[in-house]
């Protein structure tokens, strides 16, 4: 799901209304290029009129004739404002840190590119089309990790890949080597830009990283939670748990529609089983444990947090955020819209509830390892347990992921730290919150893929008993991708990377869906 595909694999028009999610996935991961419609050009045409107008009266304007942030007091005389704009790129392209991924620069720069193309910004058509030719043309600017308090935009970040387009600082080519912008530039044959009035301020204001990693998490959590649905299934079999649970009268009466999604997926990977509802004809349970039980009301909390999530992003991928913007009717407006608030918490939330749906499929885990609570399965789903440990530590890996994730999910929304001499002095941290979430749902799919390995092993070990057809398939498809190969001794040295791989790729789902038609 992170891998950058071959460039030119379809084309994304730039208009004036905005983009989808379905856009940002396709430049930032698939490569696609990128042309802008003749009505995003005539408006880029229309609005610089009115920032050249405005530039060329006495009377002062934000981010056109004056200094930025705690120095907009200033009045700034026209034969300064070239240098104006090419300073403040310089000044802001100040972050530190590891280097950012490729995805969530294409992402970043895609949707400053989306903002600019709306019309309201100011700035002209060339500064767009050269924004994008620097993605066309594959070309990645250096972005480091620490320098965006996801207020006033993102403001290192977009700083970094602004002074890629004037062709200064390091940049990523094609093949992958970080080198001068300018050589990149020259090599592809793309012009730096000269800034004008208003055109640095406009390409630093924006809340395009975190909107970018929003998206990007969004698309990676809509496969975990269907995965997590599938393990959780599976691990209801090994433990010869009841799907009566999951009947859709019961979730009819608590009408939250995730809750209902993922116990319509589990009932369908379960259809057919033999193993389900053994354990009342000899050890009676009146009831299954909480995490096998409730999985789907923890993962359908988390799915309609996604929803609301989801409704977030489609409405900034419609914004065109900027500081000042330029309105219609010619006026050139300050306004506070450039602030991540809206994306900061979603993003927080998502981490939270990542966290919750880690923690149940680990308590599930750890029930089919624990010889007491696992109805029969061998300590450890070990084959010869003592002589070697099955998974435990496969287990204890699981559990420091979990860990994590609990750590993770603190509120980075919650932070406010003041800044530019307390002109900002209350901030989103919403590139924060956004780093943590992806690191939050690269464990998640670890977490989920332990929980596979396991839940696998455990129902091969229920011998005299059929799986679901699922089930089954499931089983296949894992021996097939060389996550557990034949024979007693396969589980000896688990391959949690190849688990972790499959489950990451869609194959999981994949393999599901042959047998039950698309889950929910």
């Amino acid at each position: 799901m992170r891998t950058l595909l071959n460039m030119d694999m379809h084309t994304v028009v730039v208009g004036t209304s905005g983009v989808t999610a379905a856009d940002v996935l396709a430049v930032a991961r698939g490569g696609a290029r990128i042309e802008l419609s003749p009505e995003a050009v005539a408006a880029l045409a229309a609005s610089r009129e009115i920032v050249d107008a405005l530039a060329a009266k006495p009377d002062p304007v934000y981010g056109v004739s004056t200094g930025f942030g705690a120095l907009a007091t200033r009045h700034i005389s026209p034969d300064l404002r070239a240098q104006l704009q090419r300073n403040i790129v310089r000044s802001h392209a100040a972050g530190m840190g590891p280097r950012v991924e490729r995805e969530v620069v294409r992402a970043l720069m895609f949707l400053r590119l989306k903002t600019v193309c709306s019309g309201h910004t100011g700035v002209r058509p060339e500064v767009a089309q050269t924004m994008a030719d620097v993605l066309n043309a594959g070309i990645t600017p250096v972005v480091h990790e620490y320098g965006s308090l996801g207020c006033s935009g993102d403001l290192a970040p977009l700083s970094h890949c602004a002074l890629t387009l004037m062709g200064e600082g390091e940049a990523e080519g094609p093949d992958g080597t970080v080198r001068p912008a300018a050589e990149l530039l020259a090599e592809h044959g793309i012009r730096p830009v000269e800034l004008r009035e208003k055109e640095g301020l406009a390409l630093l204001n924006g809340t395009d990283g975190m909107l970018g990693m929003l998206v990007m998490a969004l698309a990676d959590l809509e496969t975990l939670y269907k995965s997590a649905d599938v393990t959780a299934a599976l691990t209801l079999e090994a433990l010869l748990g009841t799907d009566k649970v999951l009947a859709p009268e019961l979730h009819a009466i608590r009408p939250h529609p995730g809750q209902a999604a993922s116990a319509a997926n589990m009932l369908a990977v379960l259809k057919g089983s033999g193993l389900t509802g053994h354990h009342q004809d000899d050890a009676p349970r009146v009831q299954d444990a909480y995490s096998v039980r409730c999985a789907p009301q923890v993962a359908g909390a988390g799915r309609d947090t996604m929803a609301h999530a989801r409704t977030v992003a489609e409405r900034e991928l419609a914004s065109a955020v900027d500081n000042p913007v330029v309105l219609p009717d010619g006026r050139v407006e300050s306004n506070g819209n450039f602030h991540g608030a809206p994306v900061a918490y979603v993003l927080d939330f998502l981490a939270i509830a990542a966290a919750d749906l880690a923690s149940i499929a680990e308590r599930r885990t750890d029930r089919l390892l624990d010889k007491n609570r696992s109805h029969g399965l061998p300590p450890f789903l070990a084959d010869d347990a003592g002589v070697d440990s099955g998974l435990m530590i496969a287990q204890y890996t699981q559990a420091a992921l979990v860990s994590d994730m609990k750590r993770l999910a603190v509120p980075a929304s919650a932070d406010s730290i003041p800044s530019s001499a307390m002109q900002e002095d209350h901030v989103s941290m919403g590139w924060s919150a956004a780093r943590k979430l992806r690191t939050a749902v690269d464990n998640l799919t670890r977490v989920i893929a332990v929980e596979l390995y396991a839940a696998t092993r455990a129902v091969e070990l229920r011998e005299g008993l059929t799986p679901a057809p699922a089930t089954r398939a499931v089983i296949d498809a894992v021996r097939e991708a060389g996550v557990a190969g034949p024979g007693a001794d396969r589980y000896l040295a688990p391959d949690l990377a190849a688990a972790e791989a499959f489950v990451r790729e869609g194959r999981l789902i994949a393999a599901v869906e042959k047998v039950t038609g698309p889950l929910r």
